[in-house]
């Protein structure tokens, strides 16, 4: 069983000492994308991106920065260097070394940049969500750069089952020719007017589902279903065959 998750905007790269670390599968992808990049103005990202002038300004100097041969010191593991809201539910600077390993091996994170990324891959700072346009000789888009490499990197690791935490955007660069069993859970509050989906809370549960399968070692789908992080509980009348409903009363703060 392999979860995917989604990237974050936010960056985290203060140093972290003591843990291992690997190399992207497509690096040398990332190198390409970055070259493209580089010769973005200001202007150009701001548009592309849709952000302020200080976020351009600082993402052109990190593209401007980026380098194919980094040192450890400018460069982070992935599930340490995002720090989004999922990353608040995954915790993963809480994670034993037994745990990371299995991690390595059960965790995938989807990346415009990367493509897929390990939790001990190590990644220079960057923003290039999939859904922006970036034209390269394959198209106008991540989508087309990346094709079908992304979904057939995470059917080789996921031993048949494959547990969709990541966003549309990001999960839509896997297409649709996947041999793979997709399950995608659903993370809702039970309010006075019904069940709502909301975001900051939708996040971060997909963050502590992923951890919930890092730290049980959950390897079947039933397995999947005892999830009940923060008052979550499987929902079998509102769930389908892989598009799965978790349900909680909010909790107050």
């Amino acid at each position: 069983m392999l979860a995917v998750i989604s990237p974050a905007k936010k960056m985290d790269f203060k140093p972290v000492e003591g843990l291992n670390s690997s190399t992207p599968d497509f690096v040398s992808d990332a190198n390409t994308l970055a070259k493209h990049a580089r010769k973005l103005s200001v202007s150009d990202l701001r548009a592309m991106m849709k952000i302020s002038e200080d976020l351009a300004k600082l993402n052109r100097e990190r593209f401007q920065a980026f380098s194919e041969s980094p040192d450890d010191r400018a460069t982070k593991q992935a599930a340490f260097a995002f720090a989004g809201d999922t990353y608040m539910g995954l915790q993963a600077a809480n994670l034993s070394t037994d745990d990371l390993a299995y991690a390595q091996e059960h965790l995938r994170i989807l990346s415009g940049l990367y493509g897929v990324l390990r939790p001990l891959d190590r990644i220079q700072p960057y923003r290039l969500e999939m859904g922006r346009k970036l034209a390269t000789k394959s198209g106008n888009t991540l989508y087309a750069y990346w094709n079908d490499r992304i979904g057939a990197a995470l059917d080789h690791a996921a031993d048949g089952v494959i547990v969709n935490l990541a966003s549309n955007e990001y999960f839509k660069a896997a297409g649709k020719k996947m041999a793979s069993r997709v399950i995608t859970p659903a993370f809702k509050e039970e309010r006075e007017d019904g069940l709502k989906m909301i975001g900051l809370f939708a996040k971060k549960a997909r963050g502590a589902m992923a951890r919930f399968i890092v730290q049980n070692r959950i390897e079947t789908v039933d397995g999947l279903k005892d999830f009940n992080t923060d008052g979550y509980g499987f929902r079998t009348d509102l769930s389908g065959e892989n598009d799965w409903v978790f349900s909680r009363v909010t909790p107050r703060a």
